[in-house]
């Protein structure tokens, strides 16, 4: 194949371009990969408030955010400034990300954001998103189509004009004899149950509203066309909502799949570090959760490390025997990675006359040591730094050489047990921690926690804890559940986060075991136990 014309990257860099990309209804498992890998490359994210709080968590810290909120009725942000924004952003040499709520094309404006980019000559492109129109009553148990039932579904904006009048052809509507959508419909929901009825409709017609649909707030009234306005102001459901109008909404009572799903509902945040992501969330969603992951520390790597160097070059001729100690999993990453920067080989490491020994501090730093071709000789039965000291000081022999490589902020807890035991001890930091937050998330997550809409919370040690007080120290914890990995980040939740009402204090939890595994565990028995009472 023959290029005609070259287009230079360097070209492209400078002119900028725009995504205008669907975030899909809120589950983050609708969000599609395409849209994901945008996320991570783009340097602008402009983003409505439909987007939801789990899916704004995956946005690296360092990206431009610009919220531009959205929401029925209330449009703080004029569409001619977003279309500003978008040109301004891509004239700058920005790669801009415009994420919406749904699919862009599917009443979001995304048509009107296209015209203005094209006709200024912006490079941009199109992702589509899953729509909620035929998501959202999936995740209700309805199917907009069923061979039994309709052959076609029709999606209708449910949004009057702003005079008030409708613009919706309820005759033909009811002549089409599908499964009706109507997005943005709740405010307008009795004009549109008497206008289709008025229209010949059987009021005895199935009808369905659905709010928040996909996410952990999903609440779902099914009734007959005639009765549906009345139940949905008895239930107190508000917007974000669609109107599902058919048939197939009787459906609803039979397809609960969702439901089943023991942690469906409930919405988690989980505060673990980006470096060190683990399995914590991916678990907790298939097992119906939703989830908001929130570093709130991240860690900066030492580098050069002159002390590490110094030590290394020597270790394994230090003493009869010499102990190289790991407490975290990022600490096996960091220590790996700044080895192949010191240009420090493995076997000049290892082949020493000492007898050597490695300790790690849990299953899962086990398992991190074990995927380099190295496996820990000592692993504590509790997983934190005061049992793994005590037991290096019971194995090691005397005059041992310890070299600890772990976070400048360590657990003091592991040195006690070797100071005992008079064994000689380098403690070396890899990395410090820092806190950080992306403000886009954190303010939502304050009003949630505010609204008693966090469920859980989850802490992996004790520096998270710290780094959630810094980004929500003014705000109550009343009624929130902390899930935490030991003992000490247990002491230091206590410590941290008070109460003003005891009859309403934080609930603190530990796992049993001090890994994901144990957390998972804990936050499953502790909903089993509460729906048992319940």
């Amino acid at each position: 194949m023959v290029i005609d014309k070259k287009i230079r990257e360097t070209d492209m860099e400078q002119q900028g371009k725009v995504w205008l990309a669907g975030a899909g209804p809120g589950d983050v498992g609708l969000l599609t990969i395409k849209t994901r890998k945008i996320m991570e490359e783009a340097d602008t994210i402009v983003y409505d408030a439909l987007v939801s709080t789990e899916i704004l968590s995956l946005i690296p810290d360092e990206k431009e955010m610009i919220d531009v909120g959205k929401r029925q009725g209330n449009h703080p942000v004029p569409q001619k400034e977003i279309n500003q924004i978008l040109l301004e952003k891509a004239m700058e040499g920005k790669k801009v990300l415009r994420l919406k709520g749904g699919d862009p094309f599917v009443f979001g404006r995304g048509g009107e954001e296209a015209e203005v980019l094209a006709e200024h000559g912006i490079l941009f492109e199109v992702v589509p998103g899953v729509t909620s129109a035929a998501a959202v009553p999936a995740y209700a148990g309805i199917p907009v189509t069923h061979r039994d039932y309709t052959s076609s579904f029709h999606v209708i904006t449910g949004h009057p004009r702003k005079d008030g009048s409708s613009r919706i052809d309820y005759p033909a509507l009811v002549s089409l004899k599908g499964t009706l959508v109507f997005l943005m419909g709740i405010t307008s929901l009795g004009k549109i149950c008497r206008g289709l009825m008025d229209a010949g409709m059987d009021p005895d017609t199935m009808a369905a509203v659905i709010a928040k649909g996909t996410t952990a707030g999903q609440k779902n009234v099914v009734s007959t066309l005639e009765h549906l306005e009345d139940e949905v102001l008895l239930s107190g459901i508000g917007t974000p909502a669609l109107v599902v109008v058919g048939s197939v909404c009787s459906l609803a009572g039979r397809f609960v799949w969702r439901a089943a799903l023991p942690l469906n509902g409930k919405q988690i945040v989980v505060t673990r570090p980006r470096e060190n992501p683990g399995h914590l969330a991916g678990w907790l969603r298939t097992l119906g959760a939703q989830v908001i992951e929130m570093p709130t520390i991240r860690t900066k790597v030492i580098s050069p490390n002159e002390r590490l160097c110094e030590v290394m070059k020597k270790f394994g001729t230090c003493a009869d025997q010499e102990w190289l100690v790991f407490t975290s999993v990022i600490g096996v990453r960091v220590f790996f990675q700044e080895l192949k920067h010191l240009k420090i080989d493995l076997r000049q490491l290892l082949g020493g006359p000492a007898d050597i020994k490695i300790a790690a501090i849990g299953a899962a730093t086990e398992r991190e040591l074990a995927g380099t071709g190295i496996f820990a000789d000592v692993v504590p039965e509790i997983f934190n730094a005061e049992s793994l000291g005590t037991c290096i000081a019971e194995k090691a022999a005397p005059g041992s050489h310890i070299v600890i490589v772990r976070a400048e902020q360590g657990s003091p807890e592991l040195l006690p047990p070797l100071a005992r035991k008079r064994l000689a001890v380098e403690d070396i930091p890899l990395y410090t921690t820092v806190y950080t937050g992306n403000d886009a998330v954190t303010g939502r997550v304050k009003h949630l926690l505010e609204n008693g809409e966090i469920d859980i919370v989850t802490f992996t040690s004790a520096s998270t804890v710290r780094g959630f007080m810094a980004s929500f120290e003014e705000s109550g914890f009343e009624n929130m559940c902390a899930v935490c990995i030991g003992e000490q980040t247990k002491r230091e939740a206590e410590r941290c986060m008070k109460t003003s009402d005891e009859r309403n204090a934080l609930q603190i939890l530990t796992a049993e075991e001090a890994s994901e595994e144990g957390i998972l565990q804990t936050i499953c028995d502790h909903f089993l136990q509460n729906t048992k009472r319940e």
